[in-house]
């Protein structure tokens, strides 16, 4: 079984899992985490994805092989909420199909792409066939971990979840990224979407008003009234935690 890097914190249920998306680490969910003492009724878990950070990578990527990883940190739990974003939203309704283990109660996927032209999956499947890049220093090498991430102008180029996001080498700084991740295709929503709400799961789509990567058109095909979060970019959780969690909350009533 491959090893995840796994933060957790709070005890009880329900238990919050938090998925991060493409080329971040779990250590993007700190400012969220940072009001779950106060706020969250239960214990949280923020995994790095298989191939990301500190979690050891896959043979192959597909949204089943990363949910059977996940599920591994989640198995012994009975009643488990998932906050994923991007590629970790796909994950947690790959959980919720009951498929992997977890009981799941409910998902809040943030920001999924869920529109992809053939082009833009021949780009990705071209990224995950290159070799990783070192940069000469960790500057060049934090910039473009941020740019990978999509956090750019959000996140510092020296904070934690920076760190994480990063290897030494003997010849200078990379990505703690396993390329061949980019190869994990579009998703399959609808069906994805069935098999979670056959267990029952309550399934809600949301996306950053100014999200480039996620339209509400593309998600009201998918879902009735999907969520949008005004003024919010892609990574809203990062943008403003506060009003991420407020969202998870009332998904839970």
């Amino acid at each position: 079984m491959n090893g995840l890097r796994v933060r957790r914190g709070g005890s009880g249920g329900p238990t919050l899992l938090l998925l991060h998306g493409l080329g971040a680490t779990g250590g993007v969910w700190r400012g969220l985490t940072g009001l779950l003492d106060d706020r969250w009724p239960g214990g949280w878990l923020a995994p790095d994805l298989p191939g990301h950070g500190g979690s050891d990578p896959l043979p192959r990527y597909t949204y089943g092989h990363l949910a059977a990883a996940v599920a591994s940190a989640v198995e012994d739990t009975e009643d488990v909420v998932v906050l994923g974003h991007s590629l970790g939203g796909v994950v947690g309704l790959a959980l919720a199909s009951g498929w992997f283990g977890p009981s799941v109660r409910a998902v809040c996927g943030l920001g999924i792409k869920v529109s992809w032209t053939q082009e833009e999956l021949a780009k990705s499947s071209a990224i995950a066939a290159k070799p990783a890049r070192t940069f000469p220093s960790r500057a060049e090498a934090a910039a473009r971990c941020l740019a990978v991430a999509g956090l750019t102008g959000l996140v510092a180029e020296d904070a934690p979840e920076v760190d994480e996001g990063l290897v030494t080498r003997a010849d200078g700084w990379g990505l703690a990224l396993d390329q061949a991740a980019y190869g994990v295709g579009a998703p399959p929503m609808p069906g994805l979407l069935a098999a979670a709400r056959a267990t029952g799961a309550t399934l809600v789509l949301a996306a950053g008003e100014r999200d480039p990567m996620c339209a509400e058109q593309d998600l009201a095909a998918l879902v009735d009234a999907p969520v949008v979060l005004a003024g919010l970019g892609h990574n809203a959780h990062v943008e403003s935690p506060e009003d991420v969690l407020d969202l998870v909350l009332r998904v839970l009533g």
